[in-house]
């Protein structure tokens, strides 16, 4: 495959979906492409203004936030698209406080039950969510006092 072939490879792989260019790339190279032009057509789709590394990192970050993960899962996802540690902390720097998400999931999961095994079970799901230790206990203590205010004035 020649230079011009991966070009509009890369340019069929962009038509369907965004990529950052270490991820193209390999998209390119699992496509047959070699080395050499899947590097050449990656930088013409940077060049071009197709490939945007920030700004797909941001994306990324904005698209799973509001799926209600935490940071450590958002880094995660990052890391598995292949892109560059440096744009990790301004993706995660760029999205909202992501302290009503989780005390809204927590919510959700407790499902009006407050017994331990409920909030053991509440704060397991948002740890394997990607929300820290400190995100989960402030949640837990939020929701847990604003159910206990609702209860008292019942």
């Amino acid at each position: 495959m020649d230079a011009a072939a991966a070009r509009k490879k890369a340019l069929s792989l962009l038509e369907k979906r965004d990529y950052g260019s270490a991820e193209l790339k390999a998209r390119l190279l699992e496509k047959g492409v070699d080395e050499q032009d899947a590097d050449s057509a990656v930088a013409s789709m940077v060049e071009y203004g197709f490939v945007n590394d920030a700004n797909y990192a941001a994306m990324v970050a904005r698209h799973y936030a509001a799926r209600g993960y935490g940071a450590a899962r958002i880094r995660e996802e990052l890391r598995r698209r292949r892109l560059d540690r440096e744009l990790w902390d301004a993706a995660l720097e760029a999205l909202p406080d992501g302290s009503e998400a989780a005390c809204a999931l927590f919510r959700a999961k407790l499902r009006g039950c407050t017994d331990r095994d409920a909030v053991r079970r509440a704060s397991a799901a948002l740890m394997r969510r990607g929300y820290s230790w400190d995100d989960v206990r402030e949640a837990a203590g939020r929701c847990l006092a604003e159910m206990e205010g609702t209860e008292n004035i019942e």
